[in-house]
């Protein structure tokens, strides 16, 4: 057993060249799960760490928590306005497109690879999810964007699908473990599940903004402090109530980034870095567990169904489920192509260890080997595909603004920047000679990397960034202005 001081010198080693291994993520383009997990198997019982760590127990605990904090982030962290669109496509694909890929990965499973058939589809199931942390992230690294629809289309589905997969995997792991279970049982609970998952997620939220609202806390940091109880809470309630508790925490956290309340922005920062945090964890912890010895014999299995899983079943997953929205096929093949798997397979690759399932080991490295591979090969070909495509999109360079302003409802106006197109008929006049309105502040220009403070004898240059605090209407005439 290691000392206390020990376990807490592993981890703040094991966290802080995570993070710092990050800066390697964006400079040579490697997906920083990967990096993750590479860190989490050279610290395990087979590379230079030596750390010995085989409890699925607390792997399978400690990244369901984890999940609940991610899950929530990637709700808060979603644009309302842009998501409302495709809110009809997200959830097809959220539900029937995970039940479609799990059903299809599973057959082949069971031909390919000679599991049951319960067997094969748990792995099916495990494996149906798709991790909208690995697809932006190689985005990001790549320097690149998806064009619109696609980026609200996958961030919606890829932060509503874990619920489903996680149902499809309990449900499979009931049907291995437990005599005389009956597959149509699952139907109403099914229903039960989502829906209470639906139900308490939108009755929960409207209560948690409402307290928020009128929170009068005597320490500003203590707002993230009760968000976290409340996101628990949200999760404990509705499993109590036989609900889905992913999903109603990601309905938690769409209502709250829909709302506005004060230090909604301190809360976003925080609980974007506490997701961050779960993720190093779990990946880590992931990476401690496996065995690279005993995946080795397992590469051409898990290279098989990784195949499988990309070209046939995630592609005839979308196009089933998009094929009733007009979207065209270009963008379906797209959505297709970057249906990375991410953290919530491993993860769910932990039940069988702890519910008895046989050949859980074996179960645990294919689904290791598919998402390390999936991650590995798709996302490095996502810029090739986008290209041929032509979905290919230059990333707006995100700028740090000095300065902040916190929306609430006393206050109809929001901070916005707008760009200068290069064919403006304003470059070249002041901004006196705009006539804009008077309720219309110009807070900051940026120009070259750096902030002008502006003055109504400023004048505009194509390519500047105007940083306007305006309400909606005010803004429209800024954009026509500036056209």
């Amino acid at each position: 057993m290691m000392s206390v001081n020990t376990v807490l010198m592993w981890v703040a080693a094991l966290i802080f060249v995570s993070v710092v291994s990050s800066k390697l993520s964006d400079r040579f383009a490697i997906p920083v799960l990967l990096l993750f997990l590479g860190i989490g198997m050279l610290a395990g019982s087979e590379g230079i760490g030596g750390v010995d760590f085989n409890n699925a127990r607390i792997a399978e605990s400690t990244g369901l928590v984890a999940l609940v904090f991610i899950i929530f982030a990637g709700g808060f962290n979603t644009r309302w306005k842009d998501i409302k669109p495709i809110i009809k496509p997200g959830a097809a694909l959220s539900t029937a497109g995970v039940l479609i890929t799990a059903l299809l990965t599973g057959l082949f499973v069971m031909r390919i690879l000679r599991f049951s058939f319960f067997e094969a589809m748990l792995i099916g199931s495990i494996v149906s999810s798709t991790d909208a942390a690995a697809v932006f992230n190689i985005l990001r690294s790549k320097r690149m964007s998806l064009k619109e629809p696609l980026r609200p289309l996958l961030e919606f589905e890829s932060g509503s699908n874990d619920p489903m997969a996680i149902f499809l995997t309990a449900c499979f792991i009931s049907l291995l473990t437990v005599k005389n279970t009956n597959a149509a049982l699952f139907i109403p609970i099914f229903v039960l599940n989502m829906g209470g998952g639906v139900l308490s997620g939108v009755f929960i939220s409207k209560f948690i903004i409402y307290l928020i609202k009128r929170l009068r806390l005597g320490y500003e940091g203590l707002y993230p402090v009760v968000l976290i109880s409340l996101v628990l809470l949200t999760y404990a309630v509705t499993v109590s109530l036989k609900g889905s508790g992913f999903l109603a925490v990601y309905i938690l956290g769409l209502m709250l980034a829909r709302a506005e309340f004060p230090n909604k922005k301190m809360m976003m920062r925080f609980h974007d870095g506490l997701a961050w945090l779960m993720q190093i964890i779990m990946f880590v912890m992931l990476g401690l567990l496996v065995c690279p010895s005993h995946i080795v014999p397992l590469i051409g299995s898990g290279l098989l169904v990784t195949v499988l899983l990309m070209v046939v079943a995630r592609p005839i997953s979308v196009l089933l489920c998009l094929w009733p929205f007009k979207i065209s096929l270009r963008k379906k093949i797209m959505v297709a192509w970057v249906g990375l798997r991410g953290s919530v397979p491993i993860i769910l690759a932990t039940m069988p260890f702890v519910s008895g399932v046989n050949r859980a080991d074996t179960i645990f490295n294919i689904v290791f080997f598919v998402v390390f591979a999936s991650v590995l090969i798709q996302g490095a070909s996502i810029p090739f595909v986008s290209r041929v495509l032509k979905m290919y999109e230059p990333a707006r360079e995100k700028i740090n603004y000095p300065i902040e302003f916190e929306r609430t409802d006393s206050i109809d106006a929001d901070l916005s920047d707008v760009i200068v197109p290069y064919a403006s008929g304003a470059i070249g006049k002041k901004i006196g000679e705009l006539n804009l309105p008077d309720d219309l502040l110009v807070m900051l220009i940026s120009r070259g990397g750096k902030f002008i403070i502006p003055k109504g004898s400023t004048m505009l240059e194509g390519g500047d960034i105007i940083l306007a605090l305006a309400n909606k209407h005010n803004l429209a005439l800024l954009n026509d202005t500036l056209s």
